[in-house]
């Protein structure tokens, strides 16, 4: 795992039985990010923070730049000697070690200490309180990517920062808190037990954690599926191309590790398409976005268990039977 050296702003290679303690950020991508290969252009020799930053450098006036600093420092002032941030700690030139990280992202930042949320299109608490009615915290970008799900349910503790950087309050209590208690709640749709870390996103069903990413979006279409892995504690290689197939390998992946049926809980939104087919699986959490109630069902009491087991010849799996008197809906409409 690679490090940024808040001191010395150079990256620094720590093996996984060595990691110290570290800070990490989460934040959306903007224009002109911070690189890996940027930041090893700046860490020859042994200049200091200070030094690097008087650098008359193409790195330095590169708009993330201001970015990567003020983080730094951030994380400087809190005690931590290591910060992580994804734009610059992982080497995107290496495909290989790129489907590491994002197999292992996840669990980056349920071991940090602590995780910044910058949110660059956030006013400062002082303009504008984050609870107000169509507020810019409400309405910023981070909450509606893919990648920053993980990133809110992962950490120990998110500490969210405006555009300045001026604090604007923690999601879990009881720190000073200008967001309040329900806030993210009320944005996020996800229980205030499992923000608050009482309740194991484990611990929910398999269609609830798929409706909060249902408003989410991603700027590869893969993408959407990769960003939860962690999410549902499963690991897969990455095919950037495979496009939708992705989202259905990775309900593969979650079907030879639970037996929770809630994933077939999802609703077709082909109202505008009546001649759309698709499988037993979905090809979007989207689908999901009115599953965030539902429970997994507790498992069967009778017989022997049978493996839930996907093949090119279909879905084995045992389920429960209810009977109904409503007719099908192909009737209905014949």
């Amino acid at each position: 795992m690679r490090l940024l050296d808040t001191k010395k702003l150079r990256v620094v290679e720590f093996a996984d039985n060595a990691i110290p303690s570290y800070s990490i950020l989460s934040h959306t991508w903007g224009d002109q990010e911070i690189t890996y290969q940027d930041i090893v252009s700046l860490s020859s020799g042994s200049r200091n923070l200070s030094a690097v930053f008087n650098l008359d450098s193409e790195v330095k006036s590169k708009k993330g730049f201001a970015k990567v600093k003020n983080a730094a420092a951030l994380a400087a002032e809190d005690g931590f000697a290591y910060l992580w941030i994804d734009t610059c700690c992982i080497d995107k030139a290496s495909s290989a070690e790129l489907s590491e990280a994002i197999n292992s992202m996840y669990r980056w930042y349920e071991e940090s200490d602590l995780c910044y949320a910058y949110l660059s299109d956030v006013v400062p608490a002082r303009e504008e309180l984050p609870s107000a009615a169509n507020s810019t915290f409400r309405r910023s970008r981070w909450f509606t990517r893919g990648w920053t799900l993980q990133e809110l349910l992962a950490p120990k503790e998110v500490r969210f920062f405006a555009s300045d950087w001026s604090y604007l309050g923690s999601h879990i209590p009881p720190s000073p808190n200008i967001i309040g208690k329900n806030l993210l709640t009320e944005i996020t749709s996800i229980d205030q037990r499992v923000l608050q870390g009482t309740l194991e996103p484990r611990q929910v069903s398999v269609a609830t954690r798929m409706s909060w990413a249902a408003s989410r979006e991603t700027t590869r279409l893969e993408d959407i599926a990769y960003c939860l892995l962690g999410v549902f504690s499963v690991n897969m290689p990455l095919l950037y191309g495979e496009g939708r197939r992705a989202f259905v390998r990775l309900q593969e992946a979650i079907l030879r590790e639970t037996d929770d049926q809630s994933i077939f809980a999802w609703k077709s939104l082909s109202r505008d398409a009546p001649n759309h087919l698709s499988g037993l699986l979905a090809d979007s959490p989207k689908l999901f976005q009115t599953a965030r109630n539902i429970r997994a069902l507790p498992p069967l009491l009778t017989g022997d268990k049978v493996p839930t087991v996907m093949s090119s010849q279909g879905l084995q799996v045992q389920l429960f039977l209810k009977p109904t008197s409503i007719t099908s809906t192909i009737e209905q409409e014949e």
